[in-house]
Formats: C-alpha cells, sequence, structure tokens
C-alpha cells in the first residue's frame, strides 16, 4: 500500500532506496492475550537464561516457568500460534532492565504489544527493537483481550501515527510516547543502525578526535 513514498510490507513501511531501519507505520497480525498486572521481566525470561552469548533462540524460553506451572497458559495455547501483537495489562515488564526480554518476545514473532502501562526501561528495550507499546485503558485493554480469547483469528491492526488499534468491529484508543512515535515514523528507532547507516561520518569524527589517534 503505497503513502507518502512509503510501502507497507508485513506491517512495517520503508523508504524506496533506503538502507537503514523501515519507518513503522502501522503493525497488523493476530493477537494473543495475557492477563494479569505487574509481570515483570523475570517470569517473561528467567535470569538463568541470561547466561548465554548471544540473543539467539531466546524465544525458545519465555515465560518458561510459568508456562510450566500452568499448562493452559496462553504461550502453550496453539490458538494463538504466530500471532504478531501481544495484549497484556498494567505494568508489563517490570522489575530489572534485562533487555533478552523483549529479544525473546521480537524473536518469537511479536511485532507490538498493546497494554495499560509497561516499565519505561522496557518500553525503550523494545522500541530499539522495532516493537511499539501501545497504552490504552483497563476498559478497552478488556474488550480486545475477551475479543481475541473468543475469536484468535481476528486481525488486529495498530496504527503508529493516530494510536488507533481496530480489530473487527472494535476501535481501540491508544498512544504511544511522542519520541518513540516520531522515531518509528521517520524509522529512525534503531540507534545501532543509524550509526552504521552512515559509518563514514562516524569514521571521520574518530579520525578527529586525539585520544583515538595515539596523541
Amino acid at each position: 500500500m503505497a503513502e507518502d513514498n512509503k510501502y507497507v510490507v508485513s506491517g512495517f513501511s520503508r523508504t524506496p532506496g533506503t538502507q537503514g531501519p523501515a519507518a513503522i507505520v502501522k503493525v497488523s497480525g493476530r493477537g494473543l492475550p495475557l492477563r494479569g498486572h505487574d509481570i515483570d521481566t523475570d517470569r517473561i525470561m528467567p535470569a538463568r537464561f541470561l547466561v548465554a552469548v548471544s540473543f539467539d533462540g531466546l524465544e525458545k524460553h519465555l515465560f518458561e516457568d510459568d508456562r510450566a506451572a500452568d499448562p493452559a497458559h496462553p504461550f502453550n495455547d496453539p490458538r494463538y500460534a504466530g500471532a504478531a501483537i501481544l495484549i497484556v495489562n498494567r505494568n508489563f515488564g517490570s522489575g530489572s532492565s534485562r533487555e533478552h526480554a523483549p529479544q525473546g518476545l521480537a524473536r518469537a514473532g511479536i511485532r507490538a504489544v498493546i497494554g495499560e502501562s509497561f516499565s519505561e526501561i522496557f518500553q525503550g528495550n523494545s522500541s530499539i527493537l522495532g516493537v511499539p507499546c501501545f497504552a490504552a485503558s483497563h476498559e478497552m485493554v478488556e474488550q480486545l483481550q475477551t475479543l481475541v480469547e473468543r475469536a484468535p483469528e481476528t486481525m488486529i491492526e495498530a496504527d503508529v501515527a493516530s494510536g488507533v488499534v481496530t480489530a473487527g468491529a472494535l476501535r481501540v484508543t491508544a498512544s504511544l510516547p511522542a519520541a518513540l512515535r516520531d522515531s518509528f515514523l521517520s524509522g529512525q528507532w534503531n540507534p545501532t543502525a543509524m550509526l552504521l547507516d552512515r559509518f563514514e561520518e562516524v569514521q571521520a569524527v574518530a579520525a578527529r578526535l586525539p585520544y583515538l589517534n595515539g596523541f
């Protein structure tokens, strides 16, 4: 779908010819409802999996202890296999700042999170992976979770610019912090990719710094 010299692929938009991160204008897919307040990063990714040398394979350990204790856990439910949008409640991602939690979610195919509120650090760590975290009211989140529980096949679309989330006939008003919203829309959400995209400038600055040149 063309829009202002951009095109959308699998919920993402990239300006043709660019090498940097894609601008994220909309995220779409089926939902995964995860009920409960104050779900912290130790539950999302238990601490024993932080010793890995890389983030590869972390998606296999998402909610590992919760899933073992509860066979009916949503991440065990085959109805939600392949879901792209996680729907949560209040203070999601609280606790430690471990980036392994959003890394695991992103590697499992989660492309956006919709919830009542988020830990600021979790939201920031998610954003640099291209995973926007939309905040909505308790009532709106409850309606969305209930809808997906009843009809897991429902397609959800979240618009980054407006914050509007649509799921069938349901329309949810959500929001993103202005700075994060603008970074997604401009394609400037990944600072590492931005540095690599203009690495010649990084090298030029490094060449001018005496403490990098054997003074």
